[in-house]
C-alpha cells in the first residue's frame, strides 16, 4: 500500500483553529465497522453509546509549554519546540532557525543560555547552563499548538489543549481524543457503569511531520516512549473478563496498548515504541477506537483504517466532510465499534 491510498478532499475551512467553549460540546460520528453504519451524535452521547462493564483506556500524559523563541549568539532568530527531556538541565529538540547551529554554539532564550551539545538526525541535543528545563518552559514556554493551527497560542490554550486527564508531563502535542472530555461526561460514564484506567505515551512532535516514503513498507516511524502499569493490565483483563470492549481514548492510547500486547499478551512496559499500525496489523487488545479526525496520508489515519477498513474509514470521512464536522486537534470526534 502507499501513502496516495489514503488521501482525501479536505476544505481547510474545516480545520478548526479554536476550541469550543465547552469540551462536551463536540459532534461525533459513530461508526459500526460490522454493520458499515454512520450515525452523527454528540460527545455527550458517549455514556448511552458504551455499556455498563465497558473499559476507556486514556493517555494521562501532559503536554509542555514546550515552544521556546530565542535567538543566536549572532543574532539570528531561532524557535526551539522540546522533543523529550534527557535529564532535567537536557533535552532533545527541534529547531526552526535559518542556518543550523554546531555542537559547541550557544542559543539565548531570554537570558537562559542554551549549549548544542551534539545532532541526532533531524534533532539536537542542548543543555542549559544554569537552572533545570521544566522551569524554563514555564517562565518563557508556549503552548506548541499543532503546524495546522495558523494562530499564535493564547493564554486559554494552556488549559483547554491540555486534557483532563493530565499527569505526567512529557509530550510535545496533546492526545486529543482526550480533550473532549470533562467533569460532568465523566461523572455520566461512571453512572453508566463504564469504567476507566490510564497509560501514559508522551506523544513526540513527529507525529506531525510527512511520512518520507511512499511505500508503506518502507516507512519507519518516529519513537514514542511510553508507561502501561499493571493497573492498567489489570483492568484491561477485569474487563475481557467479564465481556466488556476495551476502548481505547485516541490513537496514542491505541499504539501504547497494542505495543505492550506485542510478545502475545498485554504486560507491563517502558520505553520508547516505533509501533506502525497500519492495515494488516492483529489487533489483540482493543475493541473500540474513540478519536478525532486525522490528516490526509498520515500514520494516524492508517491505525484507524487498520482498525476499521481503508475503505469504510475514507467513506466516513467523506461523510464527516459532507456534514461539516471539525477537524483535527481543536475538532470533533470518532468513535469506532466493532
Amino acid at each position: 500500500m502507499r501513502k496516495q491510498d489514503f488521501d482525501f478532499a479536505l476544505p481547510e475551512s474545516l480545520i478548526a483553529q479554536v476550541p469550543l467553549p465547552e469540551r462536551s460540546a463536540s459532534r461525533l460520528l459513530v461508526a459500526g465497522i460490522a454493520a458499515q453504519s454512520i450515525r452523527d451524535r454528540s460527545i455527550r452521547d458517549l455514556p448511552e453509546l458504551l455499556a455498563p462493564g465497558d473499559l476507556l483506556v486514556v493517555n494521562d500524559t501532559r503536554v509542555w509549554p514546550a515552544r521556546l523563541h530565542g535567538r543566536k549568539a549572532s543574532g539570528g532568530q531561532v524557535e526551539l519546540l522540546l522533543e523529550r527531556l534527557i535529564d532535567s538541565s537536557t533535552g532533545l529538540f527541534h529547531l526552526r532557525v535559518s542556518k543550523k547551529p554546531k555542537a559547541g554554539d550557544a542559543l539565548l532564550v531570554d537570558d537562559a543560555v542554551l549549549t548544542v551539545l551534539e545532532r541526532r538526525e533531524a534533532l539536537f541535543v542542548l543543555r542549559l547552563e544554569e537552572g533545570d528545563l521544566p522551569s524554563l518552559l514555564e517562565r518563557h514556554g508556549h503552548v506548541p499548538l499543532p503546524p495546522y493551527v495558523t494562530r499564535a497560542d493564547d493564554a486559554s490554550d494552556r488549559e483547554r489543549y491540555q486534557t483532563v486527564f493530565a499527569q505526567q508531563a512529557g509530550s510535545a502535542a496533546a492526545p486529543t481524543a482526550g480533550l473532549h472530555f470533562d467533569a460532568s461526561l465523566l461523572d455520566a460514564l461512571a453512572a453508566r457503569g463504564v469504567e476507566r484506567t490510564a497509560i501514559t505515551l508522551h506523544v513526540g512532535a513527529g507525529t506531525f511531520q510527512n511520512l518520507r516514503d511512499d511505500e508503506l513498507d518502507k516507512i519507519v516511524l518516529h519513537r514514542e516512549w511510553l508507561h502501561v502499569p499493571q493497573s492498567a493490565v489489570d483492568a484491561v483483563a477485569a474487563c475481557k473478563a467479564r465481556g466488556g470492549r476495551v476502548i481505547a481514548v485516541g490513537t496514542t492510547a491505541t499504539r501504547a496498548l497494542e505495543t505492550a500486547a506485542q510478545s502475545g499478551a498485554l504486560a507491563t512496559c517502558s520505553g520508547d515504541t516505533q509501533l506502525f499500525i497500519r492495515p494488516g496489523f492483529g489487533f489483540r487488545v482493543i475493541d473500540g477506537l474513540l478519536t478525532n479526525f486525522h490528516l490526509p496520508q498520515s500514520s494516524l489515519l492508517m491505525l484507524v483504517s487498520a482498525f476499521a477498513g481503508r475503505e469504510f474509514v475514507l467513506t466516513a470521512y467523506a461523510h464527516a466532510v459532507a456534514q461539516r464536522y471539525r477537524f483535527f486537534s481543536y475538532g470533533d470526534a470518532s468513535l469506532w465499534l466493532p
